[in-house]
């Protein structure tokens, strides 16, 4: 009666979920993940208390300080970045700053300055811009080599 849909659709590509989490959380798999899908398009100011996933378009700003940001292999992001941390697979044209870490995926590239402690860059991502690595001292790191 009703015509089944045969046509197979890709799987959108996600994230790593191992790669998402940080350490120390215990990689909890009840965490919220807000995705974004590849038709919406953002301008503006985004903020969440909650990961987020944009696989679409944004031109504003993204605020996310507890929480991850990622960005999708076919997204285009024009935006100031703050959050927790941020994974780049698309392409994030803007300033990134990164409370934990950043990391540049194969397909991903970002034109605009990184701070952040942590950076990481696949091969085949692509950076363009200065990077900013501040480094909490520790005792042991404080302590005069003798």
């Amino acid at each position: 009666m009703w015509k089944q849909d045969t046509s197979v659709n890709p799987p959108s590509p996600r994230p790593d979920p191992s790669a998402k989490a940080a350490p120390g959380d215990g990689g909890a798999s009840s965490k919220v993940v807000m995705d974004l899908g590849r038709s919406v398009v953002i301008k503006g100011e985004l903020s969440a208390s909650e990961d987020l996933t944009l696989y679409g378009h944004m031109d504003g700003s993204v605020k996310l300080p507890d929480h991850t940001l990622t960005i999708g292999p076919d997204a285009d992001i024009r935006a100031e970045v703050a959050a927790k941390a941020v994974v780049v697979m698309g392409a994030l044209t803007g300033n990134v700053t990164a409370s934990e870490r950043v990391e540049i995926r194969a397909t991903g590239s970002v034109t605009g300055d990184i701070a952040s402690p942590n950076l990481a860059i696949v091969e085949g991502g692509c950076l363009q811009g200065k990077v900013e690595m501040p480094q909490a001292r520790s005792s042991e790191q404080a302590r005069p080599m003798a």
